[in-house]
Parts: structure tokens; sequence; C-alpha cells
């Protein structure tokens, strides 16, 4: 059976609330209160930091970089959504609560009630998933998306496993190539410190799909029959330090996208490389991490790539708040934007070139922006700034705007 023809039956007639419209007033930053879990306690039974979402958003609204009336409110992903990957016999598993304290490594659940364990983990584990699906589409829109949550690697279509219980990065390719035009290759660039054995599983034989995993060769999964699906492989050792992993980073980083070039790439930015987590096993710094996440966003950039982050894997109360520091780095480098008003969130370029505002039927030209026409040409599509750049390059336009900032 095609690729085109998997799920087919599933797809048809499939209505989803995750690709509705988002105001170009938000920015492409998903996020849910939901998405946090608390239950008496028991998630501190898992080293997973189950409320660190909302603290990178706490974090980001004291820096004044987000606000409630900015951000996507995540929706949660429907049954019908989960079964464009899911398989029906998976979801029905998930209905016992002994199966979910083995995905989510929370033994206690077992004595829970299903429907406790479904409002009080599954729920928001779907919430996330609905967002890493959203974020999807709005990177594709914007240039570059952050699902503050999801990044569950270890979930594919029939199994799941390492609090994993949703196959988020699958579901929203998935996603992608049948709702979006133009996006027929995606990378995915996992980096978070465990093999992404989940989305390797689910997309074995799919040709359109280049996986790059760099990972600690000697904890969680092992799964060698996943790691037949990874195009390039990057395998660490115990401890690694910041020098040989950024430079690892960046060597197969370039040499996947110089490989294949893609119309998107997938980013799980897994924090739990940070030295002294208790299940990666590598010395990577915060700096070294927010370094990390700049080369990814700085080479998609350079080649006009659109970008969708998930925060995935991370096990230390700290990596909240390298997470926001991340973000924040990427802002202050100009990797992406802090205003949805700015570059490509909302204003198109043609705004920046319209008569100004004066008496009725003026032809007087407002003087260009520069710097708006580089954002836009960045973070579009490559055939359109290809269009863009020669339509400027044969006007005056070009030298109006160097004689304005030089």
């Amino acid at each position: 059976m095609s690729h085109k023809e998997d799920n087919e039956e599933k797809r048809r007639c499939h209505r989803t609330d995750l690709y509705a419209s988002i105001p170009r007033t938000c920015l492409p930053i998903v996020y849910h209160p939901d998405y946090n879990i608390t239950f008496m306690g028991l998630e501190k039974l898992h080293p997973f930091d189950a409320g660190k979402w909302g603290k990178v958003i706490r974090f980001l609204k004291e820096e004044q970089f987000i606000n409630d009336g900015n951000l996507v409110e995540a929706r949660e992903a429907a049954e019908e959504d989960l079964l464009i990957v899911h398989t029906k016999r998976y979801l029905n598993r998930l209905k016992w609560s002994l199966v979910v304290a083995t995905i989510t490594e929370i033994p206690p659940l077992l004595f829970l009630p299903n429907f406790l364990v479904q409002r009080k983990v599954l729920r928001p584990l779907r919430t996330q998933t609905g967002g890493t699906i959203m974020a999807g589409k709005l990177a594709v829109e914007r240039g570059w998306a952050i699902n503050v949550g999801g990044g569950f690697h270890h979930c594919s279509s029939d199994r799941g496993g390492g609090f994993c219980a949703y196959a988020d990065i699958t579901l929203a390719i998935k996603f992608l190539f049948e709702r979006v035009e133009g996006i027929s290759r995606v990378t995915i660039i996992d980096l978070d410190a465990h093999q992404g054995n989940g989305h390797e599983r689910d997309f074995l034989d799919d040709r359109r799909v280049f996986i790059m995993d760099m990972y600690n060769r000697y904890i969680y999964p092992g799964d060698e029959y996943a790691k037949r699906a990874i195009k390039r492989k990057v395998e660490l050792d115990w401890g690694t330090e910041d020098s040989e992993y950024l430079q690892k980073v960046e060597l197969h980083m370039e040499g996947t996208l110089n490989e294949v070039l893609p119309d998107i790439i997938v980013y799980n930015a897994g924090t739990d490389i940070l030295d002294g987590d208790p299940l990666g096993g590598l010395s990577i710094s915060p700096q070294g991490i927010i370094k990390r996440d700049e080369l990814v966003f700085r080479a998609a950039k350079r080649r006009g790539i659109p970008v969708l982050m998930m925060t995935s894997g991370g096990y230390q109360k700290k990596t909240a708040r390298i997470i926001a520091d991340s973000i924040l780095n990427l802002h202050r480098q100009g990797l992406i934007e802090g205003n949805a008003a700015e570059g490509e969130g909302s204003t198109p370029l043609t705004t920046h070139m319209t008569p100004t505002s004066g008496s009725a039927g003026s032809t007087s030209t407002a003087i260009p922006d520069f710097k708006a026409l580089s954002n836009f040409i960045l973070c579009c599509d490559r055939v359109t700034a290809v269009a863009t750049f020669n339509t400027c390059l044969n006007s005056d336009y070009v030298t109006r705007s160097l004689h304005m900032y030089t």
C-alpha cells in the first residue's frame, strides 16, 4: 500500500479543530494550562517535572516576552485525530490503568480507576499532542512555531513507553503531509538524550522523512529495530560535554540539511542532555543547550526552512528556566519574532510599500522598510522569496532602502 493510501479511509471525512485559523496577533507559541500534570502527588513518583511547561510560560511572562493575549491556546487531540496514526486497539488499551502506569512509569496509577487516569494524566498528554499538531501548521504559516510541551518520541502507532502515550511527532507530520500544500519532505532533528524510537518505527519505510537522531548510546530505549530508520545516527558516550557535543550537532545537522533540503524541520529539543540529569547521562551546560537551539534555528533560517520545536524530555527542576532562556535567546538573535505585529507574524510585506496616509489619490510612497523585506525573504518559502527578490531587484526599492540604512 502506498503512503497516500495508508490510512486513507481514516482520513476521509475526518474533521478536526486542530487546524482552525489562528489570529495573527498571536505568536506561534502553543500552550495550555492543562499541559501540567498534578494529582495527589503521584506525578512526583516519576523524575519528570510534570509542571515544567507552566514554569516555562511563567518565566517568559516575567520577561514580558509573552502574555495571555498573544499565546496560542492548545486544543486537546480528539480520538478522530489520534486515529490518523494510532490503531483503535492501542487507544483501547489506554483504557486500562495498568497499561498507562507502565507507559508513564508511575506504578501507583494501576490502582486508580481509569476515568481518573484519563482526566488527570492522559488528557494533559492529549492536549500537548494537539499542541504539536497545531504548531506544525503554524510553523509553515509563520516560519517557526514552538509547542512548549510535546515531543513524545518514544510512542509509535501501536505502542507507548518512556512517559510517551501519544505519537505527537508522527501525528504532526502526517497532518502536514495530508493537509498542507507543498509539504512533501520532512526532516526530524531529534536532540533529546534518548533515541527517538517511536517516530523511527512509524517512518521506517517512508522516504519522505529524513531522521537525524543524536543520543546517549547506553541508555533507554536501545531499540535496534527502530535504528534502521535513522538516516544520520550520532551515538554519544557517557558524560559528553559542550565542546564535543556542539561540534557534532553542527557538523551532522549541516550534513543532514545539505543532503536533503526539507519543507519543514521537526526539532525535538529535549533538555535531558543537561549535566546532572538523572536519566540522560550527558554533561551539557545550560549555555550549551541554549547554543544548540540557536544552531538549529540559525541553520533553518539561513535556508528558509520552517521549524517546529517541541521541548520533549528534561528531568531537573531547572530545565524550565533553561528552556525559557533559550527561547529568549532565539529572539535576541533575531531567529524568532517577539512581537506578533512584526515580520511574518502579522503584517504582509505589501503594507510596507503602500502609499502613506494623506490626501486621497496621493501617489507618494512610504520610505521602504528594508528590515521588513529581509525578514520576509528569510522566513517565507523559497519560491516566494526568489520572486520577491527579483521584483525588488528590478525596481528602485532596494536602492532607496540601502540609502536610508547606510
